[in-house]
């Protein structure tokens, strides 16, 4: 029989080697699935994870990866705190969404003016847009204990319609003969946030290196840090310690928020360039995988969105020339989360084999 073993500690070996089992049982179940869809495994797991860094046109794929990461290190940073903390906030992609409406709305509000004031007061808005919508969940949870949960997660949905509205009304293109969406912030040099677009380098990607910086620094040195980790191991014992935990629930949700809310407005000032109903990409749920495949610690997750902005990229290449369908790879990274969940149960527990049955 096999039977599952509380360990006394968790184990320091599983602790770091349970993301790379993770992710090579994630390559080889993803392979299975390729090849159940007609494709040679081995030429797609290729395809995906190694042209993108490797191939003849690397020095293309190599900056849309910059591109691809730094909403996911901004939001998955963010949500760190939070779940460090006991503070589960998944409605990331909520906050992402009026982050991005919000800063939009201030550089269309000044268009066609040129100032190099416009983009900060950009970046500030896009932080109290996210920072704003995930204080509705955090608040709910301090003032009446409702499941943050649930609350931050129906927000998404509430956002989702609200970006549908601003795309088709408030924030529409007045010279774009009745279509939706709004300017194209791109084309707007006070409001894009673009450095050098050939190098794939905006704001976005300085920012994210920052909040790496700022989270490890806190995280490890401050006494804020300790304060998260107190709470998340123990809560009763953070408030022997003086841990105010409605404070800190505030706190935790505030900036993940607002970091939710900066990738969205480094979005939509960037990479995509305007508000449109489909502007969300699904990048708050994604980040959600990069926060535990990195660990919760800040160079994890720096490593975990380079991988999993190589999916990104790969898979678009897979599915471009291998004919491979969007939906199996938004299939593998999914996987990556489930195995990577599965394989943590070793972190904390030893696999035991015995001769007879345990009741």
């Amino acid at each position: 029989m096999i039977r599952l073993e509380k360990r006394t500690a968790p184990s320091r070996f599983w602790t770091y080697a349970a993301p790379l089992l993770a992710v090579v049982l994630t390559m080889v179940c993803g392979a299975l699935l390729f090849a159940a869809l007609g494709n040679d495994p081995f030429v797609t797991i290729r395809t995906i994870f190694w042209d993108p860094l490797f191939s003849e046109f690397s020095w293309y794929y190599r900056p849309q990866l910059l591109i691809k990461a730094a909403p996911l290190v901004l939001i998955a940073i963010g949500l760190s705190f939070g779940f460090r903390a006991g503070v589960w906030n998944i409605g990331a992609e909520g906050q992402y969404i009026l982050g991005a409406i919000c800063g939009a709305a201030v550089g269309l509000a000044f268009y066609p003016t040129e100032s190099v004031f416009i983009f900060p007061l950009m970046i500030v808005a896009g932080a109290l847009g996210g920072w704003a919508w995930a204080m509705i969940p955090g608040f709910l949870r301090v003032r009446f204990g409702t499941n943050e949960i649930l609350v931050s997660l129906m927000l998404v949905y509430v956002a989702q319609n609200l970006l549908a509205s601003m795309a088709l009304g408030a924030l529409r293109n007045p010279d774009a003969s009745g279509f939706p969406g709004s300017r194209n912030l791109a084309r707007y040099p006070s409001a894009t946030s673009w450095i050098n677009e050939g190098a794939g380098l905006h704001w976005g990607v300085v920012f994210a290196f920052i909040a790496v910086i700022f989270a490890y620094i806190t995280l490890s040195r401050h006494i804020f840090g300790f304060h998260v980790r107190l709470s998340g191991q123990s809560p009763r014992a953070a408030r022997f310690a003086g841990v105010n935990p409605g404070l800190l629930v505030l706190i935790c949700m505030g900036i993940s928020g607002a970091l939710a809310g900066l990738a969205g407005l480094f979005e939509v000032a960037g990479p995509s360039g305007l508000i449109s109903i489909d502007f969300n990409a699904g990048y708050g749920f994604t980040a959600i995988i990069v926060a535990f495949l990195g660990r919760l610690h800040p160079v994890g997750i720096l490593l975990a969105a380079g991988l999993m902005a190589l999916t990104y990229i790969g898979g678009e290449i897979a599915q471009s020339n291998l004919r491979l369908p969007a939906a199996a790879i938004q299939l593998l990274q999914g996987m990556l989360l489930f195995f990577l969940l599965a394989v943590d149960v070793l972190t904390h527990y030893r696999v035991r084999f015995t001769s007879r049955r345990v009741v």
